[in-house]
């Protein structure tokens, strides 16, 4: 079966397990995420840190964020950029947008909702290269314990990291680890992997 059709059939499959968790278990699973990865010394470490802003069903990462702006550690959000962002229409493609990382220090005043309602920082937050990040927290929808990573498909995450040279830290609950995921010439592994009970180095 070729590799398109595998990563269909385990979103599928991984959408499936997530919609019979309960939100009580969700959120106490997260919260048993973040308690673990913040005893982590790769966390400890991190100055620059590139969170994500969790969409239902994600392991939610959240609180850790005004946590790790008291502790005086940098935090950036991604933002997306259309391929539209000054560039002729007639070149268009859809493999021309991508993710950049922008400062935030506070959630209340300075996001918006982006493309896929996804909360991003405003337009005058101050951007990063991506090269200067050295701690990236990765949703997905699954991930093996090789690092491989299975995303929603659109292969903007994938480009991102492409660009990092810090640690990659794979988020998720333990539902969404399997053995193995199909492999393509532009998936990014990562470098480690966070559950509510387990810390993975790669």
């Amino acid at each position: 079966m070729e590799s398109a059709v595998l990563k269909r059939e385990l979103r599928r499959s991984i959408r499936t397990r997530l919609d019979q968790m309960r939100d009580s278990d969700q959120k106490q699973h997260s919260e048993r995420a973040r308690q673990l990865l913040e005893n982590q010394d790769a966390w400890k470490k991190a100055k620059k840190i590139l969170f994500y802003a969790p969409l239902p069903g994600e392991l939610d990462v959240w609180p850790l964020f005004e946590d790790a702006v008291d502790a005086g550690k940098e935090v950036y959000l991604p933002r997306f950029v259309p391929a539209a962002a000054g560039k002729p229409s007639m070149e268009l493609t859809e493999s021309k947008h991508v993710y950049v990382a922008c400062a935030v220090r506070n959630l209340k005043t300075e996001l918006k909702t982006g493309q896929f309602d996804i909360r991003e920082p405003l337009d005058t937050c101050r951007e990063i290269p991506l090269n200067r990040l050295d701690f990236v927290l990765v949703p997905g929808v699954a991930f093996d314990l090789q690092g491989r990573r299975l995303g929603r498909g659109k292969g903007y995450y994938d480009r991102l990291l492409a660009e990092v040279r810090g640690t990659t830290c794979g988020v998720a609950f333990d539902e969404q680890i399997v053995d193995q995921l199909p492999v393509e010439p532009h998936d990014i592994h990562v470098n480690c992997i966070l559950t509510p009970t387990r810390w993975i180095e790669l």
